[in-house]
């Protein structure tokens, strides 16, 4: 089903992620992943979808009838995408152009040539010709009640080699019944000064409804598209994250964050601003690819602090250093701790972990010290809140956490003569007053130490059953002793409900990953609310 918008049609979102999106290398998108994220887009409020090309290729096609039965959309109008008709024939009589018909989508997206060069060299035809198909597809469609936008593809490249034949065309397209015309910066070489005075001269000098579609290729997509909207043009095409062919398309989420919050348009429904950050994330999760932590608005680091200065002045007041409340756009702000924190730091990120320093200078002093200490050695804890929060509930109590005490480990590596090998290792521990020994084999010294650690320890606390090992990073630190330098890890663990890191740091990577280790199920243990031994 295909909804009505439940906003006006003044200012349109129009988002084309499951077909520009979908060229980005490595995106290779199921129907049931294109299903998944139009019901995403959907929730979030945009006003159009492009599902993809009818009769291109047999996903799409199926798309389109799956998208009609399987959706309800609620703010959301499906569009096809197609062309305009081959030259030498009629509208009517195209196959593409029927096919646009068939999957019954009540909007209609059109591919036009714009740039002469493209006329005569793409299209091996005339430059009225290429008018005249313009002209009739427009007209074809409308007459069988379907509301048609035109994509102008090269149109800036063509506007520069001529600007009259780039016009005729917009004009052509709106006469003939287009509701929108969109001017395509197809090569993604164009500055924002140069879009927003061309579309200014387009608009004064053709009458027609402009859109823009601005791909990334100078990195100025999302200024390109907020200058054409200065400059007069009400519809703007984007993608998810910035998905898209070379390098990406306009991002959808900075470029309906400051129409909303720095132009004061009203984009999306009431309160679905608030959703952008999830949406975000869940789409990159559809799409199989990691979320850009430094995405403005969206990423993990979009409202992150790191530098004391900076956290003295955001103790004050938030708004000092950053240029909206994060909470509008669903993220929130994160104190970073490292060996630039200075007190504001560690007191504002005691108070987003929920650890009451009660204002005790000296020990927020401690803190700050035992932090610059242990980054020295090699510790990083910007990317480890887990193990910072046990170290600064450690100073806060006076002693680390303590659920169970390791009286000994050992990792074996068995290397056998038919080149396999086998990994074993044993833990000895302590756990309310019972003395445990557990072995176990796995796939590598680490995964044997954490297999080991949980068969031991879960037989006295069940709660770790739920802990899942989800990534684990090594790095070598720079050093002067080659195979002897200091070693890094990170492991990131998951208990179904979140995820936490911890870090450890040691001369080999076997000893690091078991302190990172010992630390992620203290944290679990923790977050279960299980209390710590006596």
């Amino acid at each position: 089903m295909t909804a009505t918008s439940d906003l006006d049609d003044s200012f349109h979102v129009f988002d084309t992620t499951l077909r520009d999106g979908a060229q980005r290398e490595g995106i290779n998108l199921t129907v049931a992943d294109k299903l998944a994220i139009a019901r995403h887009l959907d929730d979030f409020g945009v006003g159009f979808i492009e599902g993809g090309w009818p009769g291109a290729n047999p996903r799409d096609t199926e798309f389109f009838a799956r998208a009609q039965q399987e959706i309800d959309f609620r703010h959301a109008q499906l569009v096809a995408f197609g062309a305009t008709r081959r030259a030498g024939t009629t509208a009517d009589q195209d196959p593409q152009v029927r096919a646009l018909l068939e999957s019954g989508a009540q909007v209609i997206t059109l591919v036009a040539k714009s740039h002469d060069r493209h006329v005569e060299l793409a299209l091996r035809t005339t430059l009225d010709e290429n008018l005249a198909m313009v002209r009739d597809t427009v007209s074809f469609l409308k007459e069988q009640g379907r509301r048609v936008f035109i994509d102008c593809e090269h149109f800036f490249d063509g506007y520069r080699a001529n600007p009259e034949y780039a016009k005729a065309v917009v004009r052509t397209a709106s006469e003939a019944g287009a509701d929108v015309v969109v001017l395509c910066d197809t090569n993604g070489g164009m500055l924002p000064a140069q879009i927003q005075a061309v579309v200014s001269t387009v608009l004064a000098d053709t009458g027609a409804r402009l859109g823009i579609h601005a791909q990334d290729d100078t990195g100025c997509a999302v200024a390109n598209t907020l200058a054409a909207v200065d400059a007069g043009a009400t519809h703007v095409q984007c993608t998810a994250n910035g998905y898209g062919e070379r390098v990406g398309n306009a991002n959808l989420f900075p470029v309906v964050a400051a129409l909303e919050l720095k132009y004061g348009k009203k984009v999306l429904p009431d309160g679905h601003l608030r959703e952008m950050t999830r949406i975000s994330h869940a789409i990159a999760e559809v799409v199989n690819l990691t979320p850009s932590t430094h995405q403005p608005y969206v990423g993990l680091s979009a409202f992150a602090h790191k530098a004391g200065l900076h956290a003295s002045a955001i103790k004050v007041d938030p708004d000092l250093y950053q240029h909206i409340d994060p909470e509008l756009v669903g993220n929130t702000m994160r104190m970073l701790v490292s060996d630039m924190a200075g007190r504001a730091s560690i007191e504002l990120k005691g108070k987003e972990l929920g650890v009451d320093l009660g204002g005790d200078r000296e020990l927020v002093g401690r803190v700050v010290e035992r932090v610059k200490e242990r980054e020295l050695k090699g510790y990083t804890y910007e990317a480890a809140d887990a193990s910072f929060e046990l170290l600064l509930r450690a100073e806060v109590q006076g002693g680390p956490l303590s659920y169970f005490e390791v009286e000994s480990w050992r990792a074996i590596v068995e290397d056998r003569p038919d080149g396999s090998h086998a990994n074993e290792a044993t833990v000895k521990l302590w756990a309310k007053g019972e003395r445990i020994v557990a072995t176990a084999e796995g796939n590598g010294p680490v995964n044997a130490l954490d297999r080991s650690l949980r068969v031991g320890l879960e037989k006295i606390y069940p709660q770790l059953a739920k802990l899942e090992l989800v990534d684990y990073k090594v790095r070598i630190l720079e050093g002067k002793h080659g195979t002897n330098s200091t070693t890094r890890v990170l492991i990131s663990t998951s208990d179904g409900t979140g995820e936490w890191s911890t870090v450890g740091v040691a001369d080999n990577v076997i000893a690091a990953s078991w302190q990172a280790l010992e630390d992620a199920y203290t944290y679990g243990l923790l977050r279960a609310g299980v209390a710590p031994a006596e």
